[in-house]
């Protein structure tokens, strides 16, 4: 050990005494630290610099993507509903086709007779048939038709 003087001062007087110092030992190293991914202090100032600007510039590039994925997916919402909305308007279009083929057919077939008035000449078909042939079998009109 080495001694130290200490002086100290009271109202203007000093003392000298001798203050024991223990001896130097010898220098322990600094625990070393695995490189990590951050800047390491014992880079020199433009390195890091650099890596700060990069760190910046990929930052930035990270928000624009995600934007961009939001927008993107905000598109696909819009373009999915156009494409329903489409859908429908193409049903729709359909529907007002397939309208006006059955309210043209309705149109052809309101002039055709009805069940009535098929029944009435069926009656009369009928009655006409049987008249005409006793009327053919009296008037001996059979022998106009060839024999086989």
């Amino acid at each position: 050990m080495t001694d130290a003087t200490d002086v100290t001062s009271t109202s203007g007087t000093a003392t000298a005494r001798t203050v024991p110092v223990p001896a130097a030992s010898p220098p322990v190293p600094a625990p070393v630290d695995p490189p990590s991914s951050a800047a390491a202090p014992a880079l020199p100032p433009q390195v890091s610099d650099q890596l700060a600007r990069i760190e910046d510039k990929a930052s930035r590039i990270e928000d624009k993507y995600a934007r961009s994925e939001a927008l993107l997916s905000r598109v696909e919402d819009r373009v999915e509903a156009a494409g329903q909305r489409m859908n429908e308007a193409a049903r729709q279009s359909d529907l007002a086709a397939l309208r006006s083929e059955v309210r043209a057919i309705g149109e052809r077939t309101r002039r055709l007779p009805g069940f009535g008035m098929l029944l009435l000449t069926a009656i009369i078909t009928a009655v006409l048939t049987v008249a005409l042939t006793l009327a053919a079998q009296r008037l001996n009109l059979q022998t106009l038709i060839p024999p086989r």
